[in-house]
């Protein structure tokens, strides 16, 4: 059984996108076999941090959503460019369109996220995949919602200001009355000067949840630019080695979701 992760802010410029693709790179160095979704359809975006060339692209999740093509034809093996060598992992990308004329489809008349929750199974099976990584629209709607709902883990991004908190605190509570079996919160973009024990503290006892990770607002990444995989690039970097830490939760969680497949 494929294991769901849904990574999440409430907020757009969190770093989710970022974090969401040198994630799936780290968890296929583990041997697993990732796939990512931009479910971010209004506003895509992964596909830029892997790098992937436009014209390999002939359909995306859009076009399955709107009945266009197959779930996996929209799907890009990314071993080449990941340089994955035959560990047994392997990168599936699953892009949004960035088409105005798609994009602006999508805004008007919407889409059906059962569709796409309903043949996650069928995509799983043809990739033979450990992991699906979905990559959400920010904040709430009911999209996000449904697939929250039947993820094996939510991750949410968050940073240490106000309005983080507040909006958290909202998703949070939700992702309680879905009853989603592990919610955790990894800090992105925390200033050098607070102390990441307190960070971890402080985020512990607003929410409840468990704190996987403190990410420091940093030059090299703000430099990247999203010009590629932090971790491929900075691989002894402090933020690849926490990255590292979340990605070896992850895959231990592919083989709990496993076991109870009986496998």
């Amino acid at each position: 059984m494929t294991a769901i992760v849904s990574i999440h802010s409430y907020r757009g410029g969190t770093g989710k996108s970022n974090t969401t693709a040198n994630l799936a790179l780290l968890i296929a160095r583990e041997g697993k076999r990732v796939a990512v979704l931009d479910t971010d359809l209004q506003s895509p975006g992964v596909h830029v941090v892997f790098g992937i060339d436009s014209k390999r692209i002939t359909h995306t999740l859009t076009d399955f959503v709107l009945g266009k093509c197959a779930v996996e034809e929209a799907a890009y093996d990314m071993g080449e460019e990941l340089d994955l060598g035959d560990g047994g992992g392997a990168v599936y990308l699953l892009p949004s369109s960035m088409r105005i004329e798609s994009i602006m489809q999508i805004i008007d008349q919407g889409y059906d996220v059962g569709k796409l929750n309903a043949h996650f199974a069928t995509l799983s099976d043809t990739l033979d995949l450990d992991l699906l990584l979905v990559d959400t629209h920010p904040g709430l709607n009911r999209e996000t919602m449904l697939t929250t709902a039947i993820s094996d883990v939510l991750v949410i991004l968050i940073r240490p200001d106000s309005q983080d908190f507040h909006g958290t605190a909202v998703m949070v509570e939700l992702a309680g009355r879905l009853h989603v079996p592990n919610v955790w919160m990894l800090a992105n973009k925390v200033v050098k000067r607070l102390d990441p024990v307190d960070v971890r503290k402080k985020i512990k006892g607003a929410f409840g949840y468990d704190v996987v990770g403190v990410l420091p607002l940093d030059e090299d990444m703000a430099s990247l630019g999203s010009r590629g995989l932090f971790a491929q690039k900075y691989p002894n970097h402090p933020i690849t080695q926490e990255l590292t830490s979340v990605a070896k939760r992850l895959a231990a969680i592919t083989d709990e979701v496993g076991g109870d497949d009986g496998d």
